[in-house]
């Protein structure tokens, strides 16, 4: 897997380098004033700079994000469980998941503010709504799509309901379950930023909000770029988990 990643994964990084060259270049050759849009250099430096600061910010919005992330999945695998085993109710329950997609979480979460006010809890909703869908949805379809074979030789040999679920139907759906955990945990992490716009003392939301508010562009920058750092090493540790505990489904690494 480490080979791998090393002869594929030095592409995306020479190009990312590149775009960083083009950008510096540009902004000292046209002049652009830094408050406006400051070179990667001056990003740099203010987030050498400001780090002892930025980093309390940091820790309370990584402390958020695995609070939402861990609950909205939990809650995401779990109503997909009790819908798969009960299609009569996810008749019922699924068209109205898929209407409630349709809510921007932008204009939900002031409603959340009104109603619990300005403390923990509703940050913890906004970026469990961002969390759960993918995750339930990913099960749903993890678990509809289990070889039919499968089960029928399953209840062939006497398996119960649950047996069938436990043995194959649930072995079969964890890489879209994996499909799901990976998208959403790119998502908690904006989730939580949009949360601590709604009020909050610390976060890298916060952080943002002082500085554009000071036009500091460097600093937004800043947060930016932790944002994109925080949300890939979310990302790589679920990829590795996914790695890990699905060690069957590997045809794609070799």
């Amino acid at each position: 897997m480490m080979r791998t990643w090393i002869s594929k994964g030095w592409r995306p990084f020479l190009v990312l380098i590149l775009l960083f060259i083009i950008w510096e270049v540009s902004i000292r050759v046209f002049e652009v004033p830094a408050w406006l849009m400051p070179p990667p250099s001056d990003i740099w430096a203010e987030g050498i700079a400001s780090w002892p600061v930025f980093k309390g910010h940091l820790a309370s919005t990584t402390t958020l994000t695995i609070a939402g992330f861990v609950i909205g999945c939990s809650i995401g695998i779990g109503t997909a469980v009790g819908l798969h085993l009960l299609p009569k109710v996810k008749e019922a329950i699924y068209p109205l998941m898929i209407l409630s997609q349709n809510i921007p979480i932008i204009v939900l979460a002031p409603l959340l503010v009104i109603w619990f006010g300005f403390g923990l809890l509703p940050k913890i909703i906004v970026i469990t709504l961002i969390c759960f869908f993918p995750v339930a949805v990913s099960a749903l379809d993890g678990f509809r799509q289990t070889n039919a074979e499968y089960i029928l030789y399953m209840k062939m040999s006497g398996a119960s309901k649950g047996q069938i679920f436990r043995k194959v139907e649930w072995p079969h759906a964890l890489p879209s379950i994996f499909s799901g955990l990976k998208i959403s945990a790119t998502y908690s992490v904006m989730g939580a930023v949009i949360s601590e716009w709604l009020g909050a003392q610390k976060g890298i939301g916060v952080y943002m909000t002082l500085a554009s508010s000071s036009f500091r562009t460097d600093r937004v920058f800043v947060a930016i770029f932790m944002i994109m750092l925080l949300s890939l090493v979310f990302f790589g540790i679920i990829l590795l988990l996914e790695k890990f505990m699905v060690k069957w489904n590997r045809k794609e690494d070799k």
